[in-house]
């Protein structure tokens, strides 16, 4: 097995080298290393060691409640007792105030370190978004400083047995009773829906307040806490999930019978209130897949440069990468992290500057799509590295690939993500112009990216009729582009090995042709 090794000092690199996070007015290099230190050396140490056994036992449900695997509690109470839950509260509710681009570094540690306790531990920024831009005075202060502390954990409860994508469809249903709110239904998919971490949980619950036949217009949001003065509030959970990954992750199927909750933001907003969390989450879960780009190339070249197999031509011993079919997977593998983790990063950034908004609505599903495929296909890739014991268990490649795969799935699965990009995203022009735009500026006059996105315009303005028909292609050739520009930008910075990597990701073949014919 290949311990787990924190990609600091490339996250600290495309930070300042390509995504330009000294733009930001708040931004100080020596304190960002310095948490993010600190935070590799307990993923390190704490986080990681508990992947593997944490994948092999599981969470159990006794007695209607979760338990998680051994270990988990301890290390959520040190996460929580650094302060790591409130890293981006306001300090008037206890939090560190840090912005969220340091925040995405300490996200991609813990979900490379261990992806399972990130998806129970990582709802709480969202969530404290969402309370800080939609919540009263009075849910600020009962929720917030509790999260930072802790003490509670949250879940977002969006997907109902009949109601995946297609939110209109929700149809559990909130009552007004008094000054309260009565919660009756069922949700599913509900990553954290129990577990024996914290002292409470919080549940957003998207709920039905009007009638079915007002579609998404009729959901509002809720708060809705797991205890009640004291006694448990009528949520059950029903079940746990098998699953191919994220054994550690317990996925919950919740009963609300009459459930106590409160209105968060107003009445028939809840989608609007909802999106703060879910936008938070898309980029989170981009981060997820860039972390296992870097673990699958990480645990690949390990074995690759230690593995003897085969002579080298004049005649000596070789190891595997030595051979250059498996050098080319290890490149590309390394490519895909990096540029992965390149889009990721500028996308922060963007959104921290908060001044150019439609361009990152723009950019996050491209990343969303982009890097959680880069984490699946590395993942394959260091399967095929490593042969035989790839397909085995022993190295754990095999178990990045099975984490890996739900990034594509939740969070809007791509296709969805690409059928928006095609219709909403190119509607308003200002996304797709200020994205072309930022193309020519990472380009920096580079021939063959200023070509492609010559052609990305040729096929944008083809996007008028087929469309869904054309979103799966349109969205592949979108985010290479923005793959190849990055790279322009990683090239530039004048080091070999960055060079020599450009040289690659500039020949790999085009996911479409084009123009994109209906």
């Amino acid at each position: 097995m290949t311990p787990f090794q924190a990609p600091l000092d490339d996250i600290l690199f495309c930070l300042k080298g390509v995504a330009g996070a000294d733009r930001l007015p708040d931004w100080d290099d020596e304190l960002a290393e310095g948490i993010l230190s600190h935070f590799a050396s307990f993923a390190e140490g704490v986080i990681a060691p508990l992947d593997e056994p944490g994948d092999a036992q599981g969470c159990v449900l006794v007695e209607g409640r979760v338990v998680m695997p051994d270990g988990f509690k301890d290390a959520f109470d040190q996460l929580a007792e650094g302060g790591w839950q409130g890293l981006t509260a306001p300090e008037a509710f206890g939090g560190m105030a840090q912005n969220a681009v340091i925040a995405a570094g300490v996200s991609e540690m813990f979900s490379g370190a261990n992806h399972a306790l990130q998806m129970v531990c990582n709802l709480v920024p969202g969530a404290i978004s969402t309370l800080m831009k939609f919540g009263s005075e009075a849910q600020q202060h009962t929720w917030i400083p509790r999260l930072v502390s802790g003490d509670v954990l949250s879940t977002m409860c969006l997907t109902e047995p009949g109601a995946g994508s297609d939110l209109s469809r929700i149809r559990t249903k909130a009552t007004r009773e008094g000054d309260v709110w009565r919660i009756e239904g069922e949700k599913i998919f509900i990553s954290g829906g129990d577990q024996d971490m914290s002292e409470g949980i919080l549940h957003l619950v998207l709920a039905r307040t009007g009638a079915p036949e007002e579609g998404i217009k009729g959901l509002s949001l809720f708060l809705c806490g797991s205890g009640i003065d004291g006694a448990r509030n009528a949520v059950t959970v029903t079940r746990i999930e098998e699953k191919l990954g994220l054994h550690a992750s317990p996925t919950c199927q919740l009963a609300f019978d009459g459930a106590r909750a409160e209105l968060i933001g107003q009445e028939g907003g809840g989608l609007m209130a909802m999106f703060t969390m879910m936008n938070h989450a898309r980029l989170d879960v981009a981060l997820q897949g860039v972390a296992h780009a870097s673990r699958a190339h990480q645990i690949a070249a390990a074995y690759a440069s230690e593995r003897k197999q085969g002579r080298k031509s004049d005649g000596t011993e070789a190891v595997l990468a030595d051979h250059p079919d498996v050098r080319r997977m290890l490149d590309a593998q390394k490519s895909l992290a990096l540029g992965a983790r390149a889009m990721a990063y500028l996308t922060m950034v963007e959104l921290a500057l908060g001044e150019n908004r439609a361009l990152v609505d723009f950019l996050t599903p491209i990343c969303k799509v982009f890097c959680t495929d880069a984490g699946i296909m590395s993942a394959d890739l260091g399967m095929q590295v490593l042969g035989g014991y790839g397909y085995l268990t022993e190295y754990r490649v095999s178990q990045t690939w099975r984490d890996a795969r739900i990034t594509s799935i939740y969070e809007g699965a791509n296709g969805i993500h690409a059928i928006s990009t095609a219709t909403r995203g190119l509607r308003a022009p200002e996304g797709p112009d200020a994205f072309a735009c930022l193309i020519e500026r990472l380009a920096d006059g580079d021939a063959a990216c200023l070509a492609l996105l010559s052609d990305w315009q040729a096929a944008r303005a083809e996007m008028s009729e087929g469309v869904l028909e054309k979103s799966h292609d349109f969205m592949a050739l979108t985010a290479e582009l923005l793959f190849q520009a990055v790279w322009c930008k990683l090239a530039a910075t004048g080091d070999a090995e960055l060079i020599r990597l450009a040289k690659c990701v500039a020949r790999r073949p085009l996911p479409v042709r084009l123009p994109l014919a209906a």
